[in-house]
């Protein structure tokens, strides 16, 4: 995977593993076992850092159940956002598919392609919550209303269009609040071709994904004494 390969070039002191969640969590539970084999009985084994923007259940629940079925000491860092770095994210994906500003200083002397956007996530409602923080630091950015929605959940992309239309805001545009494996990616196309929305690209292998997952890493890495791996 792209962020993988942009974290392992900054940091080639980590060992880095990708590991896919496709089969609910039993290559994981097998790499933790693999890992912790390797490692002191009495120390920690990994840390884990799910690549999504915010709560969903799904995912974080796998993850839970492989470290418990696999007894190894492991810890699981928070998900990657809410934080400025994914809005600046937000904010490029939207710019590169020609939906928003790319110039930040240009904001009063330019007119936007669109006037409302919405922030979708996948996760359900739990995520689509978790993502209005975001949604507030990118309205911020652009000066048009944001609102968050839930590809799978409540409120549903149709309910943000409407919340949108409702204050005189008929321009939209969708921009994917998901790295990309947790998210079905004709979901996202669909969706904003039914509310008549552009739409930008996921998140995916933007700079600043890999750098929250250093910062997340970090953050987890501070608690331990000694530990050099990161399994995510």
């Amino acid at each position: 995977m792209e962020v993988a390969s942009i974290v392992r070039f900054d940091n080639p002191q980590i060992d880095l593993r990708i590991v896919s969640l496709a089969d609910g969590g039993a290559d994981l539970t097998k790499e933790f076992a693999s890992i912790a084999a390797q490692r002191p009985a009495d120390g920690p084994a990994a840390v884990v850092v799910p690549l999504v923007t915010g709560p969903h259940p799904r995912v974080l629940r796998a993850v839970r159940d492989a470290v418990t079925q696999s007894e190894a000491a492991v810890r699981v860092t928070e998900p990657l956002g809410p934080h400025p770095l994914l809005a600046e994210a937000l904010h490029v994906r939207l710019a590169e598919a020609g939906l928003a500003r790319a110039d930040r200083m240009r904001l009063f002397n330019v007119s936007s392609p669109v006037d409302g956007i919405i922030v979708a996530t996948a996760g359900g409602d739990e995520a689509a919550r978790g993502a209005d923080a975001t949604a507030v630091l990118l309205a911020a950015r652009l000066t048009l209303p944001v609102v968050p929605a839930a590809l799978d959940g409540q409120p549903s992309v149709r309910d943000a269009a409407e919340r949108l239309r409702n204050i005189g805001a008929n321009r939209l545009a969708m921009v994917p609040y998901v790295i990309g494996p947790e998210a079905d990616l004709a979901r996202i196309t669909t969706a904003a071709e039914s509310i008549g929305a552009g739409c930008a690209e996921p998140l995916g292998a933007h700079e600043s994904v890999a750098r929250m997952v250093c910062v997340r890493y970090g953050a987890a890495f501070g608690e331990f004494d000694g530990f050099d791996d990161l399994s995510d």
